[in-house]
Order: structure tokens, then sequence, then C-alpha cells
């Protein structure tokens, strides 16, 4: 299913798409009171890139300092080169230690490894400790957003979600009560979990302990009752230095929400008395991403979300159009790396307005990046027919200039006489939701050719 097919479900409710959008502008408009605050916000942007650039420039480094020293405080450290390895590791280290309930904080690693229907389809019982990953787990759905899993729902969608599979009140939409709800369902599911797995948001070489950023404070409460911490993180997710880590907690919480940090930053560097704790890097496409110049900077990526809140595209199509685990701008620029036919539409799902570099915290070049994947998509034959004959005689037109003089003519003429119907149907998708403006008599060239005479 393409982008634009998948996009054109989401917005059949058009009230739903118009409160999706609002939310995410919302969360935007929050971001950029919190970067006002800031007067080296810019100074801070930069410093991150540089530091990313310097990770990726000398990853192999880092890896292996981050293996030593990890290895010296007690952590077991796993390599998985790709998702089904990932899967496998993560149940052996289960089996072993003879596991069958596991609780999760939130993981895009993990979703983009589909580790929970492995995991199930193995008799473990997952359960998501995220209250958004939770809500869409009851759904059986993906998280639509990588901060926000559950912004295309609104209040009372989790309350009927709630009400069928937790034996909440039917019709209640309060968030308090909601919260309480899940509160009191989680809280069962810590005390039964026998192992408990944490995504990483930054990993220090330089002490081998790693960073989890929530606002939940469920990977503290996952961790510190369970006998096994299982630690799954990408290997882009490296930082040099513990001292490099106060930038990117000043960027990471007022980018993704507004806030200016989020509400724990849990820092793990060994296991505690009686517990297994085990790393798991993950490589799945990230080596090949790196070998591609033009791609390289998109895994300086610290997964705040703010391209997807400014992208006008994405907040009218939803997360779910994208049919990646990482939507919205940045998911374009990484799915076709992973599949390019499969995700062939996503990098044409944007504008190219720019929003999205200028938001971005670690200056990704996010929109020339989806431009060049439009020109490798070209030149891989991966367009639509459609679009590859438009592409050529939309080529032959404007290289031809008596036929595009002649053609521009023509169509003038044709739009003033041609009835409504002709021009708004179900065959030109462009005029669904748009008016042409009014049509001028003559071209600008008729026009200044006309009115250099007359000087």
């Amino acid at each position: 299913m393409t982008h634009a097919s998948a996009a054109e479900e989401f917005i059949k409710d058009e009230s739903r798409t118009d409160w999706h959008d609002g939310a995410l502008w919302f969360v935007r408009y929050k971001r950029d009171n919190a970067v006002k605050k800031v007067p080296e916000w810019e100074e801070l942007r930069e410093i991150a890139s540089q530091t990313k650039a310097n990770v990726l420039a000398n990853l192999d480094t880092y890896l292996i300092k981050l293996e030593e020293n990890a290895t010296k405080n007690g952590v077991k450290v796993h390599w998985a080169k790709d998702a089904e390895e990932h899967n496998k590791i993560v149940l052996e280290i289960l089996k072993k230690g003879g596991v069958s309930k596991m609780v999760k904080s939130k993981s895009m690693l993990t979703e983009e490894c589909h580790l929970n229907p492995f995991l199930e389809k193995n008799g473990i019982d997952v359960v998501d400790t995220d209250l958004g990953e939770r809500i869409v787990q009851l759904r059986n759905e993906a998280p639509s957003h990588i901060v926000l899993p559950a912004i295309h729902l609104k209040k009372e969608d989790v309350g009927e979600t709630f009400f069928q599979h937790l034996g909440s009140e039917k019709g209640a939409s309060d968030p308090k009560y909601l919260a309480e709800v899940a509160r009191n369902h989680l809280r069962e599911k810590f005390l039964a979990a026998e192992a408990a797995l944490t995504g990483v948001n930054f990993a220090i070489a330089e002490t081998g302990g790693i960073t989890v950023c929530t606002n939940e404070g469920n990977a503290d409460l996952g961790v510190h009752m369970a006998k096994i911490h299982i630690a799954s993180f990408g290997m882009e997710k490296l930082l040099p230095r513990q001292a490099d880590l106060g930038v990117f907690l000043r960027l990471l919480g007022r980018n993704a929400t507004g806030q200016p940090i989020t509400a724990f930053s849990s820092h793990f560097i060994k296991p505690i008395d009686g517990q297994e704790m085990h790393y798991i890097i993950v490589d799945n496409g990230r080596t090949e991403q790196l070998g591609r110049a033009d791609f390289r900077k998109s895994l300086y990526c610290i997964r705040c979300g703010a391209c997807m809140n400014t992208c006008p595209v994405y907040r009218r199509s939803g997360g779910h159009s994208y049919g990646y685990t990482v939507p919205g701008p940045i998911g374009a620029i990484l799915s076709p790396n992973i599949d390019l036919k499969k995700h062939s539409t996503l990098p044409f799902a944007s504008t190219l307005c720019g929003s999205c570099t200028d938001v971005c915290p670690v200056k990704i070049d996010i929109h020339q990046q989806l431009y060049k994947w439009r020109q490798i998509i070209a030149s891989e034959g991966e367009l639509p027919l459609s679009k590859k004959l438009s592409m050529k005689a939309m080529g032959f037109l404007l290289s031809t200039p008596w036929m595009y003089r002649l053609a521009g003519k023509i169509g003038r003429k044709m739009v003033s006489i041609m009835p409504r119907f002709m021009m708004y149907n179900n065959l030109n998708a462009w005029g669904k939701q748009r008016e042409l403006p009014v049509v001028p008599k003559e071209s600008f060239r008729e026009w200044y050719i006309k009115n250099k005479k007359q000087e």
C-alpha cells in the first residue's frame, strides 16, 4: 500500500484529522516556547551535531570501548546483525533465566525488530508499560508516533479500549480515571515480571553505562523489580563521554514535548545485586546507511519526534500511513534504506518545506535527504508507471519552447470553457481539495512582449 492510499483512509474522518493536526501543532508550539528560553540553543545544536559526527567517524572505536567498559561493570554484551538475530538473543536470555513474563519500557528498536509477536509466539508474556504503548498494544496496533505512540486516539477511544480489555467503566473518558485504571493494571504486571527490557536513549562509551529517558518512571520500576535487565539499542546511540550527556538531555526534552528535561533520566551502569544485565547492540541496516554519504547524517537522530510534529504531511496523514516503525520525515529517510521498493513512496510524502530540518536538534538535513532519495528512487526505476510517463512528457514539453507556449495557450483556453465536472473528478487527485486560481488570458511572456513594444 502506498503512503497516499493509506493516508486516504486516515483523512476520511475529517474532524479527527483536524484534531490530530492541531494536537501535534500544539506540541510544536510548546517546543518553540521552550527553545526561546535557551539563548544558547543554536550553540547546543551545533555541539550535538558535531558530537554525533565524531561518533559516526569513530564508531568502531567507541563500540569497542563501550563493550570493554560495560563488561568490566558486569554487563553481558551481545551483538546482533539484524532483527532476527536480536530477537533470538532476547529469547535465549529469557529461556536461560527461566522467564515467562517480561515488561518493556518504550523501545522503538524492538518495534523495528517486531520483538513482541516473536516472543508471544514462543510463549513469553510481554507487556509494554509506557501508557501510550500499552494502549496500542491492547488495540493490536503499532505506535503512530515515536514519542506519543497513541496520539492518533482520543480519550473516548482509550476509554472504550480499557472497557473491553481491562474492565473499566463503560463510556468513561476522564483522563485521571483512565490513568488510575492503567496504573492498577500495570502494577500487577510489574510485580509478576521476571525480566525487564528497556530501550536506550544514550550509551556512554567512556563509562559503559546507558541513559533511559521516560516521563512515567516505568523503566525504573521494571528494572528494579526484575531479576534480568535487557537493554536493546541501535549501534548509533553512542556518546563518547559522560560530559556529552548534558547537552543531549537539554535538547531531547525540549524538542520532544517542550519540557526542560524528561521527568526521569535514569542512568544504569551495572547490574544490582542478584540481577543480570544485558546489552544487545543492533545493526539492522545501520552500517549500510552509514556507508551512504548522502544519508549518513540520518544516524544522528535522537528520536525526539520534532520533525513529525512540524511536518504538515505527517500531521494530516497519521503515523500509520507510513507503514514503517519510525514514521514522518526521518522515517521517510530511514525506510528506503531497509526496503527501497516497499517504501518508495515515502520520500514523496513531503512538501520539502524544510521545517523538519529547522527543528532538528542535531541538524540533520532532512528535506535535502528526502530530495536525494527521490532521485535514487527514480534512477532505480521504482516510480509508478503513471509518474514515469508524465515526467517524461513534462520533460519533453519543458525542453521544447514552441510546444510549451502552444500548450499554455490551449490549456488556458480549455480551462476557461471546460465544464467543472471535467476538471474536478476522481481522476484528478490534485483537485479533490484544491481550486485552480483564475486563469489569466495571456502568459507572462505574452504580457511582457506586448508591454515592451508599447515602451
